[in-house]
This record gives structure tokens, C-alpha cells and sequence, in this order.
């Protein structure tokens, strides 16, 4: 019986729709997005913003520095330079044209208690409700499950704008009619006409890379990157390493340079595409080749991240590395069964990685995932690989991937929270 495959449209489209630019760490632009899309809606500049958010923003906005801010981290940062120097019809480059004099009159406000902000418990992971008053008036933006998704607007405590995909389920379930597999996204990679997603993997290659040469050649974050390249070397496996490294050294440091993003991260973005790069050029790929090889690591990664859902305690390094692995598989000739064994290989060994928010050491949690998906395809190319019964690998790939995913979006939810308790100083460590 003939194998039956998705439209290539919709691969395409997916690429077109996940690999977007943004400037900085995508939480606290998502804030600075709502704060100034709110101020937009107001009209007049607001007396006072109030912020509602779920933990999962908290934690990942608390320890990175803000794009384009001098500097400072924080909720309220991100959430006062939306309001006063913010674009919202940027989206994720809302912070893009932030002057100095922005700066001070952020800091200037915030010291007068011009921001609050308050915990929004039982709501989506990624869940935001800016508030901006003047005088009498009022508007609100709400953002859920994805970092542009409006999904309400309100002027006055009138509704003006209601997306259709309102609840968590429909949001986060929009791409179940996909029906993505490993195997049919083989099957696009190797036989699309690379011309229709080559504008959006050459900003991929573009803009990571240049943040990746950022991160290397300034001083950023704990210089993870730069590390690695001079305590190990320069071999591809420690430069494939060493600039994914370096591109979230820069980016966690509040670097102003954009990057492509997956899944709604940077981060991800960064693991999904740098190492396969340096794979490329290392073994003397021809353009197309890269792009689709490119395509095979975002599109796993997606569908990997897919069944884990947007923000949680799973570390987004982990889909991403996987999406790595099996591009480099591909690249060296592997087989479908070979990447499968490598996607495996890379879960198995660190699947346990926690997200504990937004920081420094992102870089070298990003550096573990290629570290270990670079052994997961050594590994499969060796015959290799971890067996069925084996924790939590199931007796093929497809089932292994939702296995993982239900660990993720299910089983770490209280080590979400108690992980955001502990970045709140509510839990006594004495």
C-alpha cells in the first residue's frame, strides 16, 4: 500500500509561521507587546499599567535581561518600555526602536510605583492581561498560548476584538489536524522544491548566525560558548556546541541583535539551526542540502515541542536538540531508522533537563542538548540505540515522542510550580 503524506503546503506554512524574527527573549517581549499594544488601544499614554500573568511568565522574564533596555531585567521593565517607547505593529520586535530616553523615563515611572503586577493562577502557561488606565478610561490586551496570539481586546471594559481560537484546548490543539510524523516530514525535506521555504531558512541562517558571532566575540552572559571553543577546541562537534552557546550568551544578555525563532523561542530557534549549519559546512553541503536539512530540525522540533505545549518545566533545548540530531543524521546519510535512534537516543538521555526560566544558564543547558544529540547520532550511526521498556521509550518513535510529551505537559506541572515558588522565596530552604 502507497505511503500517504500531508499536503507540502502544509509544512510550508508551518515554516513560514513558527520561524519569525524577535528581538530578545520572547516572554518579556510578549509583556512589552501587550503592555503597547494596550497603550495603542487607549490612545493617550496610561497613568498606570497593571499586569496579570501566568508563573511560567514570571519565571522566564525574572532573570534575563530586557532587549534594548541598558541593561535591566525584569517584569515590570519589560512591561513600562512597551508602554513608553514600545511599536506595537512590530510584534516581536516591539522594543526595536527604544531610545536612552525611554530608558530613564521607564526607570523614572517604576520608581514612582507606576507598575503592578499579580499572579494569575489555573490559566494557560502563557497567559498575559495588560491593563493601562487614564483618568476614566481603560483598555486591556489579553495574550494566551502564543506570545502575539490576542486573544481579547477591551476599551472601556467593552470588547472590541475576540479571537475565534479562545481557550487553551483550541489554541494549543490548532495543529492536531496536522497529523505531523517523523517520516512524512522526511518526506517533505527531501522532496520539496527548496525555492518555496528558502527566504524564510536564509533569515534562519542569517540572523543566528550573526548573534552566534555576537555571543563569541563579546562579553555576554557566563561566555558559555566562548568557553567551549577554548577549553575543548575547535572540532565541528564543539564549534556546533559552542555557537548555539553563544548565540543565547548574547541573547540572555540582552543582546539588541533579532534571532529566527521555533516554537515561540529563540533559544529553540538558535538549537535547531547553528549546529546544523556548522554540520553543513563542515562535511561541504551544497545550499540545498542545508535547507533541507534545515527543515528536518525545525519541523521535528515542532512537532516534538507540539506534544509538550508552550512553557512548562520540560527545557525547549531538549525538542530542539532533537530536531538537531536528526538533521545531522540526515546530513551523514542516515536512514529513517538511524534518525529515529538518534531523536530516541537524544530523549532518553536528557529528558530530565528543567526549564527554571530565562537566564545565563540557558546557554549551557543548550550546549548539554547538542552535547547529547551529537552522541545519540554517533550512537545510531553505530547501531545503537536505547530499547523499548527502557524508562520511558516506547516501542517506536512516534509513541515515544507523545510519551515524552505527556512527562512534559503532565507530569511536570507541580514541578513547574513548585520550581516558580522557589524563584518567589516561597519556600523555606533553611
Amino acid at each position: 500500500m502507497a505511503e500517504v503524506y500531508l499536503d507540502e503546503q502544509v509544512y510550508i506554512d508551518i515554516l513560514k509561521s513558527e520561524l519569525v524574527p524577535a528581538l530578545g527573549c520572547t516572554e518579556p517581549i510578549a509583556l512589552a507587546y501587550a503592555a503597547a499594544k494596550a497603550r495603542q488601544v487607549l490612545g493617550s499614554f496610561p497613568d498606570r499599567i497593571e499586569i496579570r500573568c501566568s508563573g511560567n511568565i514570571i519565571k522566564n522574564v525574572k532573570g534575563v535581561v530586557v532587549p534594548n533596555s541598558g541593561g535591566l531585567k525584569g517584569v515590570d521593565v519589560a512591561a513600562v518600555l512597551g508602554v513608553v517607547g514600545g511599536n506595537a505593529d512590530r510584534e516581536l520586535e516591539v522594543l526595536e526602536e527604544i531610545t536612552p530616553e525611554h530608558i530613564e523615563k521607564a526607570k523614572e515611572l517604576i520608581s514612582q510605583g507606576y507598575f503592578t503586577c499579580k499572579l494569575q493562577e489555573h490559566v494557560a502557561n502563557l497567559y498575559i492581561v495588560a491593563n493601562v488606565f487614564h483618568g476614566e478610561e481603560s483598555a486591556s490586551v489579553t495574550i494566551v498560548n502564543r506570545h502575539t496570539l490576542i486573544t481579547e481586546i477591551r476599551k472601556n471594559g467593552q470588547v472590541i476584538y475576540e479571537a475565534k481560537l479562545g481557550t487553551e484546548q483550541q489554541t494549543e490543539a490548532a495543529s492536531d489536524g496536522w497529523n505531523l510524523s517523523v517520516k512524512d516530514i522526511l518526506h517533505f525535506a527531501e522532496t520539496v522544491d527548496t525555492a518555496k521555504i528558502k527566504d524564510v531558512l536564509d533569515s534562519q541562517i542569517e540572523l543566528n548566525s550573526r548573534i552566534a558571532d555576537e555571543g563569541l566575540t563579546g562579553r555576554y552572559g557566563s561566555q558559555v560558548g566562548r568557553v567551549l571553543l577554548d577549553s575543548r577546541g575547535y572540532s565541528v562537534a564543539v564549534r556546533a556546541r559552542a555557537r548555539a552557546a553563544a548565540g543565547a550568551d548574547a541573547r540572555m544578555g540582552g543582546c539588541s541583535l533579532p534571532v529566527v525563532i521555533n516554537s515561540g523561542s529563540g533559544n529553540q530557534g538558535m538549537t535547531v539551526s547553528l549546529p546544523v549549519i556548522e554540520y553543513a559546512k563542515e562535511w561541504n553541503a551544497s545550499d540545498e542540502t542545508l535547507y533541507r536539512a534545515l527543515a528536518i530540525s525545525n519541523l521535528v522540533s515542532v512537532h516534538i515541542k507540539h506534544h509538550i505545549g508552550s512553557l512548562s518545566a520540560f527545557c525547549g533545548a531538549v525538542s530542539a536538540a532533537c530536531g538537531t540530531g536528526a538533521a545531522i543524521t540526515w546530513l551523514a546519510h542516515g536512514s529513517y531508522e538511524q534518525i529515529a535512534w538518534t531523536i530516541i537516543n537524544t530523549m532518553a538521555d536528557v529528558g530530565g533537563i528543567v526549564c527554571d526560566g530565562a537566564k545565563a544558564s540557558c546557554a549551557a543547558k543548550i550546549a548539554s542538548a547538542v552535547d547529547a544529540a551529537i552522541l545519540a547520532h554517533n550512537m545510531s550511526m553505530a547501531g545503537q540505540y536505547f530499547h523499548s521498556g527502557e524508562g520511558f521509550v516506547q516501542e517506536d518513535l512516534e509513541k515515544t515522542i507523545r510519551s515524552l510529551g505527556y512527562i512534559g505537559r503532565v507530569g511536570m506541572k507541580e514541578t513547574d510550580t513548585e520550581i516558580l515558588n522557589i524563584m518567589l522565596d516561597q519556600v523555606p530552604l533553611e
